[in-house]
């Protein structure tokens, strides 16, 4: 069992335990909705160009649509004209035919004459509206096509974007130290590069489009309306103060809630992944209960952040749609009377109602979005948060390699903590030469898998300095170093795939011989021939169609097929059975010749042989020997080895988590 404490994290908004039963974490402000869109917006940069050619695209379309209305309103005029047109007599001319509509009482109908472009005695000039509904059907057809080519080049765009940003996240994830994953629950960190990733992808999707073309069109729409009739245009105008002031009070109360709601999810996928690992402790000790309480507590958590946060935001359609038709209103009243008065046509008054429609229209998608983005922006944040973590120190610009692989490791007065507060390696010097095995024991919690930890650097020191073969570490490539280590460790990890993918894991290159080798060494062969498909059995990411020990075997032949100089065994034959373990042993004695050992083992009966034994307690060595010689010493492991052996179990003899 790993004596590595819990790494200090950040905390996160909503809380988090870090197992099955719960325990929460303090919530955490969250960053400003500002700050994270403008720093999402910056990803696209790369893709100016394209950038380019969609805003192109969407302003060639957008002219085309706001076009439109102006020549159906030209179409309307010309059936409005004919039907007045032939009311009056033939042979008049307009200025005639409005003096004698004057002179009949008649002056309301006469203003309206007056202002439009009417031949008494004519009707309908089909011809002339035949090439308007023309040009309005080309016109709008092009802007379809515009309009389907920027949303082609529009998605290409996004996916590239969420393309470098899965890239970003899976690179900085490699560069990130050991005690970062410590800290972090696996399920909050997979919810972080799956869910959220796959939320401001969705949400870059849907709203850009959308937002550009929005804002082409209220740009355009206003022009026109003002083009058309500047006091009708100004009453279109007093809806977007209030629409902004009403959009914002809004959005900033349900921010908060989408911030939230992405945290819940990533606790409760926290909680899920560490329960259904856990799943059989958890029936056995018979905690399902407050298992499912747990999860019905974060599940109500989620709910009522999901709840809010899309009930306060879907007020914002309402109330847009709402304002819009007031808007409405207004126009038509205001446009009927200008009609009547003759200062407008039926067509502007019939395009200005088309522009209304197409001014609020707009106002109220980008309003209707606003869940959508405060969703995808409250992703980001937490995608941001884990790229901005601090990562580990880089490899020296100018590494080195030791001239010769033999395996000898050195520690000069080393010094590490967790915890600043907290001493737990102090001046700790020690050597282990090549061939020697060097076995770590003592209590949980005393540094052993610490400082197997600091020669693989998955920490940094405080102070001294390690040696490998007379190079110090840190002044070697990470890549080079842990090539020279093969590591096993008590918790096996076996990915989906064969037997024979598994072993080859420690070396790409091997031939077919060099993995049976291995597996041979290290008795894997002996089962693998009882299995029908031998060497090409599936197993699956878990290992579940192997026993624990068979695991072990597989890991084990995976670190030999690595031919390391140096070897790491943490607890690496716990999970074997004793007959098996002699067997291990035996094999590992027999690599041993030009290889170093390091072996962490609570069971004593596996280091016996071992050229040198360190007893470790508190991050010091307190006794260092060989088996034969620390039991004649009668201290510190004598006690350890008594406890195991002779049943000394009581008093201060008692090895405290051995």
């Amino acid at each position: 069992m790993s004596d590595r404490p819990t790494a200090p994290v950040r905390p996160r908004p909503g809380g988090g335990g870090f197992g099955p039963f719960g325990g929460q974490m303090p919530v955490e402000k969250s960053m400003n909705f500002g700050p994270s869109a403008r720093r999402l917006v910056r990803r696209l940069s790369p893709e100016r160009p394209r950038i380019v050619a969609v805003i192109a695209l969407a302003v060639i379309s957008v002219v085309f649509s706001v076009v439109g209305p102006k020549l159906l309103g030209r179409a309307t005029d010309v059936i409005f004209s004919g039907v007045i047109g032939g009311r009056l007599p033939e042979g008049m001319t307009k200025e005639e035919a409005v003096r004698a509509l004057r002179a009949s009482g008649h002056d309301d109908f006469a203003d309206m004459v007056a202002g439009m472009d009417v031949v008494p005695g004519h009707g309908i000039d089909f011809g002339a509206l035949a090439t308007v509904l023309g040009w309005v059907l080309v016109l709008y057809l092009a802007a379809s096509l515009f309009m389907w080519l920027q949303g082609y080049l529009l998605n290409d765009v996004t996916q590239r974007t969420v393309f470098r940003l899965r890239a970003d996240v899976e690179d900085k994830l490699n560069r990130l130290p050991l005690k970062f994953f410590d800290g972090q629950p696996r399920g909050e960190l997979l919810s972080r590069v799956t869910n959220d990733i796959d939320n401001v992808s969705q949400t870059l999707q849907q709203t850009l489009s959308q937002l550009l073309s929005s804002l082409l069109t209220v740009i355009g729409v206003v022009v026109m309306m003002f083009v058309i009739s500047p006091l009708l245009a100004a009453i279109a105008l007093v809806t977007i103060p209030v629409t902004m002031i009403v959009t914002g009070q809004i959005a900033k109360r349900s921010q908060k809630q989408f911030v939230a709601q992405w945290a819940h999810t990533g606790t409760l996928n926290a909680h899920v992944e560490e329960a259904f690992t856990g799943h059989e402790l958890v029936k056995v000790f018979g905690r399902g209960p407050e298992v499912e309480e747990v999860f019905r507590q974060r599940n109500e958590d989620l709910y009522k952040a999901s709840f809010g946060a899309q009930f306060i935001s879907g007020i914002i359609m309402p109330a847009m749609m709402f304002i819009g038709n007031l808007n409405y209103v207004a126009i038509a009243v205001v446009g009927a009377v200008r009609v009547a008065s003759g200062s407008m046509s039926l067509g502007d008054v019939q395009a200005f109602i088309q522009y209304s429609r197409q001014f609020t229209q707009p106002l109220t998608q980008v309003a209707s979005m606003a869940n959508l983005l405060q969703s995808g922006v409250a992703s980001a944040e937490r995608v941001f948060e884990l790229l901005d973590a601090e990562e580990q120190e880089p490899d020296p610009a100018d590494p080195v390699r030791p001239s010769t692989r033999r395996g000898r490791v050195e520690f000069e007065h080393v010094s590490f903590r967790y915890d600043p507060e907290k001493p737990l390696i102090e001046d700790l010097s020690l050597v282990a030469e090549p061939g020697h095995t060097v076995a770590i024991v003592g209590p949980t919690g005393a540094g052993k898998t610490t400082l197997v930890n600091l020669i693989m650097r998955f920490y940094e020191l405080d102070a001294g300095r390690i040696t490998l073969d007379g190079v110090d570490i840190t002044a070697m490539r990470r890549e080079d170093l842990r090539s020279q280590i093969g590591m096993v460790l008590q918790d096996t990890w076996l990915f989906g795939g064969t037997i024979r993918d598994n072993i080859a894991y420690g070396n790409p290159r091997a031939t077919e011989e060099e993995i049976q080798a291995a597996a041979r060494a290290a008795y894997v062969d002996r089962f693998v021939r009882t299995l029908p498909d031998g060497y090409d059995t599936v197993i699956d990411e878990e290992g579940g169609n192997v026993s624990a020990g068979e695991k072990q075997l597989i890991t084990i032949a995976r670190a030999f097929l690595a031919n390391p100089s140096l070897l790491i065994l943490d607890e690496a034959t716990s999970s074997v059975d004793t007959r098996t373990e002699v067997l291990v042993q035996h094999a590992m004695a027999a690599l041993r010749s030009d290889r170093t050992s390091f072996v962490i083992a609570h069971r004593l009966s596996t280091i016996r042989d071992a050229d040198l034994i360190l007893v470790m307690e508190a991050g010091r060595i307190v006794e260092h020997g060989t088996h034969d010689e620390l039991l004649a010493a009668r201290g510190a492991y004598h006690r350890l080895y008594s406890a195991q052996f002779a049943g000394a179990l009581t008093g201060d003899d008692a090895p405290a988590g051995a």
